[in-house]
């Protein structure tokens, strides 16, 4: 027996964990936190020590599977599959054109950079505008918000220097995306606390970083743009705002304070259901406490309400008039490794065109955003005939059966299409439904360094790796014997030598779309000559690196290099201004506040609120087949009060229906005295085809039939209402 244990990463998320990986005999069999890791110390979580059972799946594909006449799928060798997609996608463009073809690109492809970035590489080779990522299903309103807002050139403030923060509707010691770093959050939450900093969660549940919070607000589902604008109008009547950075650096303060005038004390502890005194203390510690600073993050479960774009938007207004931003002399928090220096400067980027540009869809009015393409339209650009409609779909990283809202009409679009290729490591609900399923190498299998860990910080703030941390690790397993698997990047470059393609990978080193640049890209040219490893296409990408490349690949472990930048004073010809008074936004905030909220929390006929929850174990819908994560419940049960459980004559466990006006679904009721009584709380991605609710146990069930995707949508990003949803609860399946 032969065992070796080697530095590895674990790219389930966008943390990036450093971990140490044995092998045993060609097969993984342990992964653990790697002690010797500078920036984890050891930290890794139950998802990325599943990693042997994730590799070691019985269910995983080992072989490509093309779909046979009879509707079974028989394995098909993938340079075969290649030349038969790329067959076919040049008949549908020849014959429809290119915007016949789209790419959606899910949470599992993020991680994983240069798959990406070839993906779009080859959208655009084709010249097709229909490029979909997860990103407008889950929090778009970020970018959104940024481009109306500007940029801060100083960056964040550090969070294990701060002496506040504030967190909206997210619970970053289970996700590890936004507001406490992701890279061993437990122990930075830990330590923050220990030196003083006060945390305030907003969150209608008490999850486990709520638990930990000085205060905690726990509202109604859906008032967290009532609770910011209060605690804005709050620091402005209260003489709390830092005028001398306003000065400097910021216009449209009139408008902001006019705009949330509204938004008083009494009204947003009557509204939200908070009490006023709590409210007010939660803004004067975010105001006042300390001298370090602090920031608010808002999550998905906030954006899933509604108005997501408008609470990313207050959120920044608010960091921005409290003047919580790193100023000139501090010390640049997320200086680059991997990705190119820059000079961090005390000084805005102004704000950029971030919607109503580029492709138009021809439904619901919806464009082309700095977020990118509306995701939860794409099912309508499918099944709505005539020019201009999507007959082709390559899925990469994703799983739309599981994670697109409206189930239903997904499932109608998928079958619809003329051409629905997959690379998927199993068959998925959406495999399941595909012409082609491309078996891809999976984790451990791949060269990985933390690059992609690095750009994240372009998403939002309170994202990214606060350090000028990198690592790269080799492949440290071989695929099974006997598979054809391939990288996903390269079942990208083998379509593009197969249709004759001239293409550029661009890795783009700003955020907005491009629109904000920090460093220039790199520019890789791909065509039919190109013959590339991961490892050459990795050391291109970081050609321009702050730190060499090969300076991180010698250090297995991970290394925090020594980068002693700080935030370089303001040009003196700048007169860039960040803009708190954006008047498309803050338009919509005064139709919340004209809203008639008393009729809107009308729960006569649907009495409770459904809440998006994270799940511990599973990253969106990966694994839950898995009995190392799901540890005997494979399903994502209906979470609620137990006095709303024991109002309804059930008990845990009890077969429920939940209802909503669009659609119901089948769950398994479980007893939560974390949330609110009015309150239901459910793990999306979950379930089977709607055929198969009658395996709700063995496979949970899909929150997102529940959510139309044509109703209550915001109308720049297109993203639903997917959380805060009405809903009412029956005993038994129906």
């Amino acid at each position: 027996m032969q065992t070796t244990t080697r530095p590895g990463i674990c790219r389930i998320c966008s943390a990036h964990c450093g971990v140490l990986a044995t092998v045993t005999d060609g097969r993984l069999t342990k992964v653990a936190g790697d002690p010797d890791n500078p920036m984890f110390k050891g930290y890794t979580c139950a998802k990325g020590r599943a990693l042997p059972e994730i590799h070691n799946n019985p269910n995983r594909l080992l072989h490509s599977q093309k779909r046979q006449s009879d509707g079974t799928y028989q394995p098909i060798e993938a340079e075969l599959a290649m030349d038969e997609i790329a067959a076919r996608l040049q008949q549908l463009i020849d014959a429809h054109g290119p915007r016949s073809v789209a790419i959606y690109l899910g949470t599992n492809g993020l991680p994983y950079p240069a798959s990406a970035l070839m993906a779009n590489a080859f959208i655009r080779g084709i010249e097709s505008p229909m490029f979909f990522t997860a990103n407008t299903i889950d929090q778009p309103g970020k970018q959104i918000a940024l481009a109306a807002h500007g940029h801060w050139l100083g960056g964040d403030v550090d969070f294990h220097e701060a002496d506040s923060w504030m967190l909206i509707g997210t619970n970053p010691l289970v996700s590890k995306a936004i507001g406490i770093p992701g890279q061993n959050p437990g122990q930075g939450l830990r330590s923050a606390l220990a030196r003083g900093m006060k945390l305030i969660v907003i969150d209608p549940r008490r999850s486990q970083t709520a638990a930990r919070a000085a205060i905690h607000l726990q509202p109604r589902p859906g008032e967290d743009v009532t609770i910011v604008a209060g605690i804005i109008n709050f620091v402005i009547s209260e003489g709390l705002c830092d005028t001398a950075f306003l000065a400097d650096n910021a216009t449209g303060f009139e408008e902001l304070a006019a705009a949330v005038s509204g938004f008083t004390p009494e009204y947003v502890a009557e509204r939200a259901d908070v009490p006023m005194e709590q409210f007010i203390a939660a803004a004067t510690i975010f105001a006042t406490h300390g001298t370090r600073r602090g920031m608010v993050n808002a999550g998905t479960g906030a954006n899933f309400a509604a108005h997501g774009s408008l609470l990313e938007y207050l959120c920044l207004c608010l960091t921005t008039i409290c003047g919580r931003w790193q100023r000139a002399g501090q010390p640049v928090v997320r200086p680059n490794t991997l990705m190119p220096a820059f000079t961090a400067k005390a000084q805005p980027h102004p704000p950029y065109e971030g919607w109503g540009y580029g492709e138009r869809l021809r439904v619901r009015g919806l464009t082309d955003t700095v977020a990118g393409m509306p995701t939860a339209a794409l099912a309508d650009e499918i099944l709505l005939e005539g020019e201009g409609q999507v007959k082709a779909l390559i899925c990469i990283g994703g799983n739309p059966m599981a994670a697109w809202p409206d189930q239903r009409k997904t499932l109608r679009a998928l079958d619809n299409l003329d051409l629905l290729v997959t690379l998927d490591t199993e068959m998925s609900l959406t495999s399941r439904l595909a012409d082609y399923v491309i078996a891809p190498m999976m984790q451990m299998e791949t060269p990985a360094m933390t690059m992609g860990s690095e750009l994240i910080k372009y998403y939002t703030s309170g994202t990214g790796i606060p350090a000028a941390y990198g690592q790269y690790v080799p492949r440290l397993v071989e695929p099974p014997e006997g598979s054809d698997l391939t990288e996903e990047w390269q079942f990208f470059l083998g379509l593009t030598k197969r249709m004759q393609l001239d293409l550029w990978f661009v890795n783009f080193f700003g955020g907005g779309g491009g629109r904000f640049m920090e460093s220039p890209p790199v520019v890789i040219n791909m065509n039919a000559d190109t013959a590339l490893t991961t490892e050459e296409l990795f050391a291109q990408m970081c050609s321009t690196s702050r730190i060499p490349f090969d300076a991180v690949a010698g250090h297995p472990h991970g290394k925090i290099f020594d980068v002693d930048e700080v935030v370089a004073e303001r040009d003196t010809d700048c007169d860039a201004r960040l803009d708190i008074g954006n008047a498309v936004l803050l338009g919509e905030l005064a139709e919340v506040l004209a809203e008639d909220f008393a009729a809107a929390q009308d729960t006569a006929e649907y009495p409770l609120r459904l809440i998006p929850r994270r799940h511990g174990s599973f990253m969106n819908s990966s694994g839950t087949n898995l009995a190392a994560l799901n540890r005997g419940k494979p399903y994502n049960p209906a979470y609620m009060h137990p006095a709303a459980i024991a109002a309804l004559g059930l008990r845990s466990g009890d077969l429920v229906t939940v209802t909503s006006p669009h659609d119901s679904i089948p769950s398994v009721v479980e007893s939560d005295d974390s949330l609110r009584p009015d309150v239901i709380a459910m793990h999306h991605a979950f379930g089977g085809l709607p055929s198969e609710d009658g395996e709700v146990r063995s496979r949970g069930s899909n929150v997102g039939r529940l959510v139309p995707t044509d109703t209550e949508y915001d109308p720049i990003t297109g993203l639903p209402r997917q959380g805060n949803i009405p809903v009412k609860v029956t005993v038994g399946i129906s």
